[in-house]
């Protein structure tokens, strides 16, 4: 099959070149959005079919594989979070001609005469807030944001607002390319009480830094009933972190967490990561909560109740695992993690006692996995404690359900 794939934007009247001409001219079998149909339909030829690229694409695609070649119009620069991308995942064998355009957020830049070289691009078209929370916890200077109907820019502002970043000010540009065009600045309250016609982008610059240390003081966060010795202290915890590995794992299970302080750590740390977090403690909800918004980590999914009866059959399987709390099931919580571990995963626990080191190594023991560190740290008169590490024996001896 071959495509032909046409950037445009939002101008009613757009400007082809004369390469571009002869492809439409030539073309008998169209397609792209009911809006791109709307803008190309006077220079389509006569006799011709539209395909419209509508949900679910399956539908889509199936009308696609009757023709050998087919005309295909989409937003900007289709390799942008395009529709280019879509037909290569699709069909990968495709062949494709590509006459871009301008993205939109290359278009907004332009309207502002800011030098986007630098700007992190943030897609959040039917995709979860991750992207954009692990840009904010990084702090990035320019930030470009593709929206959709549902995280709208006001949407965006108020989940800012939510976990504490103001620290921007926000340009918004509507119908970009058209006679309606709209290019708007606001603060993040502003932007939290407007509407937007649609389709609109967003680039975001950073007006202050946001702090973001390197390791959180136990005696700042909001403790379970006041209970300075519930929470895992400060060099424990980045300790803790350090043997997980975390700069190169995806997703982060925090079993037990109580007030939160090592998914929040984690977080900080490493954006990039999917973080669960477990507690069956009712309470835990509200601390994660107010902990989180604090410290501007958004995006860690708490999961309230006993552990060995959560249904974790819709889960993002972890290669990191963190226990801070067993309640007397450790065997079962280790035998249950270790179906879901991937192959590579990690299980770090902290031993506060000989006991407690000892029902771990029973326990990986009969999960089938090692011991793999230990590491031992005292801290002013507390107990000392074990921060200890284990791993699969080998790849292939257990079973991810």
């Amino acid at each position: 099959m071959k495509f032909y794939i046409i950037g445009i934007n939002d101008n009613p009247s757009p400007q082809f070149t004369d390469e571009v001409h002869s492809v439409i001219r030539s073309g008998k079998v169209f397609s792209g959005g009911i809006r791109h149909h709307g803008i190309v339909e006077g220079f389509l030829p006569s006799h011709t079919q539209w395909i419209d690229i509508t949900v679910p694409l399956e539908h889509v695609f199936q009308q696609y594989l009757e023709h050998p070649e087919i005309v295909v119009f989409a937003s900007g620069d289709p390799l942008f979070y395009g529709f280019a991308n879509t037909i290569q995942n699709k069909l990968p064998d495709a062949d494709i001609v590509l006459f871009p355009a301008f993205n939109s957020l290359q278009m907004l830049a332009h309207c502002m005469v800011l030098p986007y070289h630098d700007m992190q691009i943030v897609s959040l078209t039917g995709r979860p807030w991750d992207a954009l929370d692990q840009a904010l916890i990084e702090g990035h200077g320019k930030i470009g944001i593709l929206t959709d109907r549902e995280k709208t820019p006001a949407a965006i502002a108020v989940r800012m607002l939510h976990y504490g970043y103001t620290n921007y000010q926000i340009t918004v540009g509507e119908h970009l390319g058209n006679n309606t065009e709209s290019i708007r600045t606001f603060s993040v309250d502003e932007l939290a009480n407007e509407t937007f016609r649609f389709p609109n982008c967003l680039i975001m610059e950073r007006t202050g830094l946001r702090s973001r240390p390197f390791g959180i003081n136990e005696e700042d966060f909001h403790l379970l009933n006041g209970r300075k010795k519930m929470i895992t202290k400060m060099p424990v915890r980045l300790l803790t972190l350090s043997m997980l590995d975390l700069r190169h794992r995806h997703v982060l299970w925090d079993i037990g967490f109580c007030t939160g302080s090592v998914s929040i750590e984690a977080k900080m740390q490493f954006p990039h990561l999917k973080i669960i977090a477990f507690e069956q403690r009712e309470e835990g909800k509200e601390l994660m909560e107010i902990n989180s918004r604090k410290f501007g980590t958004p995006g860690i999914t708490s999961i309230i109740g006993n552990f060995m009866e959560a249904d974790l059959s819709d889960l993002p399987l972890p290669d990191a695992v963190f226990i801070g709390g067993h309640g007397g099931e450790m065997h079962s919580i280790l035998k249950k993690v270790s179906r879901f571990l991937t192959p590579d995963g990690i299980i770090v626990f902290n031993a506060v006692s000989s006991d407690s080191e000892t029902l771990f190594l029973e326990g990986i023991k009969q999960a089938e996995m090692e011991p793999t560190g230990k590491t031992s740290i005292t801290i002013d008169n507390y107990n000392t404690i074990h921060v200890l590490a284990a791993r699969f024996k080998t790849t292939d001896n257990h079973s991810i359900i």
